[in-house]
């Protein structure tokens, strides 16, 4: 059963990243990515690389440890060495919605993981097709309720954001929603474009090109603020939805690494995160460079599962594994 995908953009980068000239190597560190090369997370973990090796004088190299969508990644860090060579860059759904969602938890975040910083945010979009006649979130509901028929939705896939966003809608909404479960963004823009289902929740960056084209409509966005990406499109919290649904990738190592390696880690994620040209990199993919100490990252996380987990338990969703 498919769980979560959140992936917006590409740009190529070299996959190993070091320091150069004369500058001496302590070591190597794998970036464990546990999601498929080529996409924005991949593009935000080759780019950390680059900046940091330099800094840390370590050979850093991006490693795409892909299956049970985040779970392999995730284990293998887990069960890794305490002794730098191996960091987890992810996003922070999988860390939370994992533990809430699998009948057996396979890790905890908390015991199991050392915090390190947080990366870059990003943000969901609720897409309509243009040729429904409305031209806001509220007229949509109206039109939604005119139509149950067609109150059909697409999300990336089960068990993810989108999907439970969904759920906290139709609960909210009052009334009966039906979710259809993809396989990433793309096809749902193209069901909404071709009239297939009537809305969709993807990343904002995703809906962004089609949104300018004219093909599809974004409506809602789900970030506490509007997004810079599209300071037209005004927030669900805006349009009367108490709901704040962005998403973020995160860095962790493995539980009883040394904390002075944590936090030089930390400092130079941080710096390379501040530099105009990987803010420049980072915005033209959709992402959001915040960086964080461990504590702040700590924070999100917790934030994040008072959130979530009494909308995910209400849904009764699990996953057996």
């Amino acid at each position: 059963m498919d769980r979560r995908k959140f992936m917006a953009g590409c740009i190529s980068l070299p996959l190993l990243a070091q320091a150069g000239g004369a500058q001496a190597q302590a070591g190597l560190s794998k970036i464990i990515f546990p999601f498929a090369a080529g996409a924005g997370g991949d593009t935000l973990c080759r780019l950390m690389a680059q900046e940091m090796a330099p800094v840390l004088q370590r050979t850093m190299v991006v490693e795409n440890r892909t299956g049970g969508d985040g779970l392999i990644g995730i284990k293998a860090v887990k069960g890794g060495s305490p002794d730098g060579s191996m960091v987890l860059v992810t996003t922070g759904p999988t860390m939370y919605l994992l533990p809430m969602v699998e009948t057996t938890p396979s890790f905890d975040t908390a015991k199991d993981f050392m915090p390190v910083s947080l990366l870059a945010r990003f943000e969901f979009a609720l897409v309509i097709n243009p040729a429904i006649d409305a031209t806001d979130f509220k007229s949509f509901v109206a039109w939604l309720k005119a139509h149950p028929d067609k109150a059909s939705f697409g999300v990336p896939s089960n068990g993810t954001i989108p999907h439970f966003m969904g759920s906290k809608l139709e609960k909210d909404l009052g009334m009966p929603l039906t979710r259809v479960p993809y396989r990433g963004s793309a096809p749902i823009l193209n069901d909404i474009i071709g009239g297939h289902i009537s809305f969709g929740i993807v990343t904002l960056a995703d809906a962004l090109p089609q949104h300018r084209a004219k093909g599809v409509k974004i409506i809602a966005a789900s970030s506490a603020e509007r997004s810079p990406f599209a300071p037209d499109v005004p927030t669900l919290k805006e349009s009367g939805i108490d709901l704040v649904a962005d998403a973020w990738y995160g860095m962790w190592l493995p539980a009883g690494s040394p904390p002075e390696f944590a936090s030089k880690l930390g400092a130079a994620a941080s710096a390379a995160l501040a530099k105009p040209e990987v803010k420049e990199k980072l915005t033209a993919i959709g992402l959001i460079p915040v960086g964080s100490t461990p504590e702040g990252l700590t924070k999100e996380l917790a934030a994040n599962i008072a959130l979530w987990q009494p909308i995910v338990k209400a849904t009764g969703y699990k996953i057996t594994n």
